[in-house]
């Protein structure tokens, strides 16, 4: 795609408020790689791209925040854009990849998220509608599938990624230490060091291959949890 054809918005808190909000163990340090990790990704698509945190985001909801945010990189002369947050471990390049590859034939790509919600959205901009776009039920479990009914009611072509984990709850991270899909030693690392001692101990005895190193202002649309 040409230069201006696409762009991808991180939309995603500061480490500080991502750590009081999601008040884990070792939040902090969990966050800061997180953050590194997911910009690495982006910068390895070699499309522009711009994060908006919570410094930047203009609304009093989560939906309004959302919005602008999307607007305001539309505003600049992007015909597509592909959102995604902090909080997904197990995204890769190649899902960003595969979702700007997508956008050359569809009109809305996503990726749902096991809660419900997504962890990534690609949106062309003909369809997209700042005021029905405030309207979806954000931060809710019935998001997706709101967002999959609508678009085959208006005849809007779309196409789906693999559903994958993001991390709202400590069991987020359970699921996502116990799965088979890969993740570097040292983000597993720190997903260990986030939940306590006791789950620690549980989870290295029975990750699938315990014989190899452990190698309101949420994201996304992601529902919004409270421990």
């Amino acid at each position: 795609m040409k230069n201006k054809d696409i762009a991808l918005l991180i939309f995603a808190n500061s480490v500080p408020t991502e750590a009081e909000r999601k008040p884990f163990k070792s939040a902090v340090s969990l966050f800061s790689i997180l953050n590194k990790q997911v910009e690495s990704k982006v910068i390895n698509t070699g499309i522009p791209y711009f994060i908006i945190s919570e410094k930047e985001q203009i609304g009093n909801s989560f939906g309004s925040r959302f919005t602008n945010a999307i607007q305001s990189v539309f505003n600049k002369g992007f015909r597509n854009i592909i959102t995604i947050g902090n909080d997904t471990p197990h995204l890769k390049t190649a899902h960003l990849n595969e979702t700007i590859a997508k956008l050359k034939t569809n009109d809305l790509v996503l990726g749902p998220s096991q809660d419900g919600g997504f962890y990534l959205m690609g949106l062309s901009k003909h369809i997209f509608n700042d005021k029905a776009f405030k309207k979806l039920p954000w931060q809710t479990a019935a998001l997706t599938t709101t967002f999959l009914k609508l678009a085959s009611e208006k005849n809007i072509t779309f196409d789906l990624l693999e559903r994958l984990y993001d991390i709202d709850t400590s069991q987020d991270i359970k699921a996502i230490i116990n799965s088979f899909k890969s993740l570097s030693k040292t983000l597993k690392q720190f997903l260990l060091n986030s939940i306590n001692t006791d789950e620690q101990t549980t989870l290295q005895r029975h990750l699938p291959f315990p014989s190899v190193s452990l190698s309101s202002y949420f994201n996304k649309g992601s529902p919004l949890y409270l421990e």
